[in-house]
Order: structure tokens, then sequence, then C-alpha cells
């Protein structure tokens, strides 16, 4: 679950700061704002005021062609989200419901995990999609 909720905050990080440089950015913020009120309400005042603070922050970097703070407050988010996540699990739906709403385009995240297990001569083929044994 740990990488799940890694690549999920990855996710989440950056189309969180690309989206609070757009007209999307209210519906950002109270999405975000949400997550916290279910998980920390006593924090939701602080992300609130954090969500402004970044998207001033960005809009100046895009003036000023700085990529590198937009950068960084990219990871800011990640790390925010991925420990929000790791505190609390169940909130992973709810962000993934949350990211295709702000952008319905997205292609959604698929997770495959896959295990197997060969004894002997025994031969395990696995892939994540076609695969074609045999003389073409």
């Amino acid at each position: 679950m740990d990488a799940e909720i890694a690549a999920l905050a990855g996710t989440a990080g950056t189309t969180v700061v690309t989206l609070l440089a757009t007209d999307a950015w209210n519906r950002v913020r109270d999405g975000v704002v949400a997550l916290w009120q279910r998980a920390r309400p006593e924090r939701v005042e602080a992300i609130s005021a954090e969500l402004v603070s970044t998207r001033e922050e960005l809009l100046r970097a895009g003036e000023d062609g700085d990529r590198e703070t937009e950068a960084e407050l990219r990871g800011e988010w990640q790390g925010r989200i991925r420990r929000l996540l790791v505190d609390r699990p169940e909130l992973v739906e709810e962000l993934r419901t949350l990211l295709t709403e702000l952008d319905p385009g997205a292609e959604p995240a698929v997770t495959v995990t896959q295990h197997a297990s060969a004894s002997g001569r025994g031969r395990v083929y696995q892939a994540g999609r076609d695969i074609h044994l045999g003389r073409a």
C-alpha cells in the first residue's frame, strides 16, 4: 500500500498545484480542505491558508518564469498528501474521486499486483496485458 499511496500522492500533489493556477482553484481548495476536514479537522484553517499561499507563490513564480518554485510546491503538497494518506488510508478512494472530478479527462490510476510461484520444472508467465506464447 505504501507504493500505491506514494504514487497517488505524487499525482495528487502535481494536480493540486497545477490546478491552483487555473480557474479551477476554488474547486481544488474546497476538495482538499474537505479531505483534511475528515482526517484532521483541527488543521482545516491552516490547510486552506496554505493552499491560498501556494496559489499566490505559484502565480508569482509563473510571472517570473520560475519553474523551480513550482516543482518545490508540487513536492511540498505531495508530501502533505502522502502523510495524510499514510495516517488515514481510508481516504485513498476519496482522493481518487476528487482527482477524477478535478480532471475528468485524466486516465484513472490502475494498480496491478501479480503474485506467482512455481516449483520443480514449473514455469510462470505473467503479463499486465497481452501475452503470446509459441511461434509467430
